[in-house]
Formats: C-alpha cells, sequence, structure tokens
C-alpha cells in the first residue's frame, strides 16, 4: 500500500515512517512548510528550514522519497487571519486543532491522495478502528502522558477512513527507543513547542503583528462580588460596584480566561487570575488565587453551527435528549464526567464538578462514556 506521511523534522513522524516501512508499505514523506515569517519567534533561527532539514534527512536515512510542499498562504488565512479576528473579539481559539482540520487532514492528504496515496499518516498519539457497520473512530492514544485525540477533535469520519497513526499505540519512551535502535537523525531531537508550524512564540507580540496595543482597566473582583449565572454553563457576573482598579493592561484581546502571567501586578498574597473580560470596555476582570469563584463554571454552550460529530450516529436526536460522555476543553485536561444534551440553539456540556479557566472560543470535545477512549465529537465554547 502506498502511504503518504507528514514528516514534520520531530522523532515521532520519523518513527511513524520507520514503522510503515517495516510493515512494508510503500512509503513517500511530505514536509508541508506552512509558515515562513521567523520575526516573531524566540531565537532568530528558522525553525521551518530547520525541520525540513531534519525531515530530508530521516527520508534519506530511510530510502524513502521526499518533498517538501509550500502550504503558506492556505495556513495564513485559514488558521493564522483566524485566530487573528478570534482574539480580536475577544476568544481564545486552538489553532492546532485548525491545523489538522483545514491543513493535515484537507490540504495535505488531497496532495497525497495526488501522489496517488492509499492512505495518509502521521505522528500522532491517537488511534483509528472501524466499527462492524463501516463508522470510523477516533480513539485516544495508548500513552495517557501523550494522547493528542483532542487536537484532531474536528476530523471527519471521512477524513479517518485512509488515516493511519502508526505510533498511536506506543507510549513516547518506546518511541525513543525505537529512533535510537535505528540510528534516525531525529532519535534525540527535543519535542517542538509552541503554535503548529510556526514554532515557540512569545504570543502577545506574534499578536501585536494585526492588533493594536489599546490600555484598559484591570480590575480586581473579591469572591463576595461574584454572582452566579442564570443557567450552570453561563459564566459569571461581577458586583461592579466591590470592584476596584488596580493596574492597567495593553489590551483585553491579549488575554484569556484563567491566564495569570502578564498582569503585573503586585501587592497579593497570592497570583491573580483573569476571570472575565468586557470587550466593550476594553477591561479585565481578576481574582486572587486559584480557588476564586470567578474562574469556575459549571457547564458551558455550543451554538448548532459550531458543533461537530465524528460519530453522528451516536449524537441525540431530539431538543432535550442528552447523554452522559466524558469531555475536556483543553489538551491533557483529565477528562471530565459531564452530561451533554442537545438544545433548541445547540448543545449545553454541563460537568459534574465546577471547571476552572473556561473560554470562550476554545474547543470542548467529548468522549465515550464506558471507556473515554472514542472522541465522539466537539464544539467551540460560545
Amino acid at each position: 500500500m502506498r502511504v503518504v506521511v507528514g514528516l514534520s523534522g520531530g522523532v515521532d513522524s520519523s518513527v511513524a515512517a520507520l514503522q510503515l516501512q517495516r510493515e512494508g508499505h510503500d512509503v513517500i514523506g511530505i514536509f508541508m512548510r506552512n509558515w515562513v515569517d521567523d520575526s516573531v519567534t524566540l531565537d532568530n533561527a528558522c525553525p521551518w528550514v530547520d525541520d525540513a532539514n531534519d525531515a530530508l534527512l530521516v527520508a534519506q536515512h530511510l530510502g524513502i522519497p521526499f518533498q517538501v510542499i509550500d502550504l503558506s498562504n492556505a495556513y495564513r488565512e485559514r488558521i493564522v487571519d483566524h485566530m487573528f479576528a478570534e482574539y480580536a473579539a475577544g476568544r481564545t481559539p486552538n489553532p492546532d486543532v485548525l491545523c489538522n482540520r483545514e491543513i493535515k487532514f484537507d490540504l495535505f492528504r488531497n496532495a497525497a491522495h495526488q501522489l496517488g496515496a492509499d492512505a495518509v499518516a502521521t505522528g500522532h498519539y491517537c488511534r483509528r478502528a472501524t466499527t462492524p457497520e463501516g463508522r470510523h473512530q477516533l480513539l485516544a492514544g495508548r500513552d495517557p502522558n501523550k494522547d493528542q485525540s483532542y487536537f484532531l477533535c474536528q476530523v471527519t469520519s471521512e477524513q479517518l477512513s485512509d488515516a493511519l497513526f502508526p505510533i498511536g499505540e506506543l507510549e513516547k519512551p518506546e518511541v525513543r527507543r525505537i529512533a535510537s535502535e535505528a540510528k534516525l537523525p531525529t532519535a534525540q531531537k527535543k519535542d517542538s513547542q509552541g503554535l503548529c508550524f510556526v514554532g515557540k512564540v512569545k504570543l502577545p507580540e506574534f499578536l501585536q503583528q494585526q492588533l493594536e496595543v489599546e490600555h484598559g482597566p484591570i480590575i480586581e473582583i473579591p469572591s463576595e462580588g461574584v454572582k452566579s449565572g442564570k443557567h450552570p454553563w453561563d459564566g459569571p457576573t461581577f458586583d461592579m460596584g466591590q470592584g476596584r482598579e488596580v493596574g492597567t493592561h495593553p489590551g483585553a484581546h491579549f488575554f484569556t480566561i484563567g491566564q495569570r502571567r502578564g498582569l503585573n501586578v503586585g501587592g497579593h498574597v497570592e497570583p491573580l487570575f483573569v476571570i472575565g473580560k468586557d470587550m466593550s470596555r476594553n477591561a479585565l476582570f481578576v481574582g486572587e488565587s486559584d480557588r476564586h469563584p470567578g474562574l469556575y463554571r459549571k457547564g458551558l454552550a455550543m451554538t448548532a453551527s459550531n458543533v461537530h460529530w465524528i460519530r453522528p450516529d451516536r449524537a441525540p436526536e431530539a431538543v432535550m435528549d442528552s447523554m452522559r460522555v466524558k469531555a475536556r476543553f483543553r489538551y491533557r485536561q483529565p477528562l471530565q464526567d459531564a452530561e451533554l444534551t442537545k438544545t433548541d440553539f445547540g448543545y449545553t456540556l454541563v460537568f459534574d464538578e465546577p471547571q476552572s479557566g473556561i473560554a470562550p472560543g476554545q474547543f470542548a470535545a467529548w468522549h465515550d462514556m464506558e471507556t473515554g477512549e472514542e472522541v465522539l465529537g466537539s464544539g467551540v465554547i460560545a
């Protein structure tokens, strides 16, 4: 079988290619050049050049064909521009989830098919399965510390139909061991950090490419100034009469709910956290300590147009139908027991226990309740 693997220049995709080759497949490596601007990275190096060179070395080591495809224009339009727009509106997007939906399992997949690929492979720590009825499933990776199924929560069943995840059954130490024994050039390379395909960046500086600095007040709300929303999925409201201005910020759009760094406000025993934003006033609301009630919500809501089902056959059919699920809204967050309910505007997700740092724009992903292994669907938090 001809398999095109996305070689990123890291150890995970390198071992994915090696495993496929060992299984006897006709393997082709492709490096996606998605970002070429190094002006906002934390060093003067050009990360995509280094990664492309490492990917080439791996392909040469394995003796497989290799090429570079330039998707940078589409990446800017579909990922970066969207990210800027979301932050400008006060929301918190996840570019890595979007990158998989828009780039790796769309444009890259199409390019692979043009090369006659029977399947497309990546170095994600997740798994794919198929039900007896022929429905394709996205499953969590075997390594609980590296499971990346959250980042693929927006892919479709059709996109999974020819997707392969060769390291999904492995744990990270085993991947390193395989790479070292095979003398892969990337065996000891550190894992990449930062935005998908951009590299390690200072997010405020990155956002300031398009978002202007606009100073506004930081208002501290005491615990007694927090009021619960009307519904479990509503955010808390604040009693402005109890709030006091404790500083200024460069723009509410540069901050997200739950953030503690970058506030630069002293004089407190415990750290301050962002607990809310008023974009019309360009105001940040903060609370002291990670136990502040303003950080916590019982649930979240998602509009119908922003909800995606990998397994539509598992979706509730009627308004007020509900199902028990395990859910998360951040990568590596432990799965939380919750109730997913279909409403006249979309869906609500109400957790058994209050959750800290739920922010509009994030992706919530839900898994089956029985084992927690299968990702059933996801949605953008309203």
